[in-house]
């Protein structure tokens, strides 16, 4: 079987890769990194994801399961959550018009086409994209990924935890995570590709903890017990925009603050990642927020 991944050389893509390496599968990508190196020694041939229809179609000709990685985190110039949208609807259509029969779809917990945040009701318009296409499908939904070395949000509040005198809460800290580690969404990704049947599942891990409890574990963790302090919404967003100036990144944005307040990191499902926070985080406690993990320097 052939199938294409965008983004293969990325963070969760990588893992579906490699899966798919193993079980024999001949494995393609469409990347908007054509120049990053290849992990796979060559044995992944890359194309350009440029949400050019006729080229994505010619791309994509042979596959038959598109696996799907791309979105954006936050509007930076032309990259913005709407136009992510359209460019979704275009990679859809491209796999259609190639032949393509299945696609596997990486969404977000909670989304929503009433939801007030872009993040979420574009992750909402992309799933319709997909369950409209005609195609078979399968759609999972991860909340906050960690592990593989590459997590952005735990890894960078360890990273502030070890280097500053305290942090800074938004709101009161009970509202809910539930970190899910990507080799347990990707292994859910996996299974997408071979099942026959169409379906959205949520990607959680099985620990969930208040905002608050999970900061202090990281804290105590990693060795930086720090004084955690309830402040306004706003001023720790005005906090992290100051430290953002330091790292040359966006530490977080207005409307993750927003999606983590409303619970939007927990899911109402059963969990189906294997993967305890607790112990991948003890297992990786020097590691942990050692090096800040940069968006921009990764996606841009």
């Amino acid at each position: 079987m052939k199938i294409a991944i965008t983004g293969a050389f990325s963070y969760t893509g990588k893992f579906v890769a490699k899966r798919l390496l193993a079980r024999g599968e001949e494995v393609v990508t469409l990347t908007n990194h054509p120049n990053r190196p290849n992990p796979f020694n060559g044995r992944v041939k890359a194309f350009p994801l440029d949400f050019d229809e006729a080229g994505m179609t010619q791309s994509l000709q042979g596959a038959d399961v598109l696996v799907n990685t791309y979105w954006v985190r936050f509007d930076k110039g032309s990259n913005t959550q709407p136009r992510a949208v359209e460019n979704t609807r275009k990679l859809v259509h491209a796999a259609k018009a190639a032949g393509v029969k299945r696609i596997v779809h990486v969404s977000i917990a909670n989304p929503s086409a009433d939801s007030h945040l872009p993040y979420y009701w574009g992750k909402a318009a992309n799933e319709k994209a997909v369950t409209d296409s005609g195609l078979a499908y399968a759609i999972v939904r991860p909340t906050v990924l960690v592990g593989g070395g590459e997590d952005v949000l735990v890894n960078n509040i360890a990273y502030l935890l070890r280097r500053m005198p305290f942090f800074l809460i938004p709101g009161d800290g009970s509202y809910g995570i539930q970190p899910v580690h990507v080799e347990d969404v990707a292994d859910l990704l996996v299974e997408g590709v071979y099942s026959g049947e169409n379906y959205i599942v949520d990607a959680v891990g099985p620990e969930t903890y208040t905002f608050k409890e999970l900061v202090k574990l990281v804290g105590e963790t990693v060795g930086a017990r720090r004084p955690l302090i309830s402040v306004p919404p706003r001023l720790a967003l005005l906090a992290a925009q100051f430290l953002s100036l330091f790292v040359s990144d966006v530490i977080l944005t207005p409307e993750e603050v927003d999606g983590l307040m409303a619970n939007l990191l927990v899911s109402k499902e059963p969990a189906r990642g294997k993967i305890k926070f607790s112990v991948w985080l003890e297992e990786n406690r020097k590691a942990v927020g050692a090096k800040y993990a940069s968006e921009l320097k990764r996606h841009f």
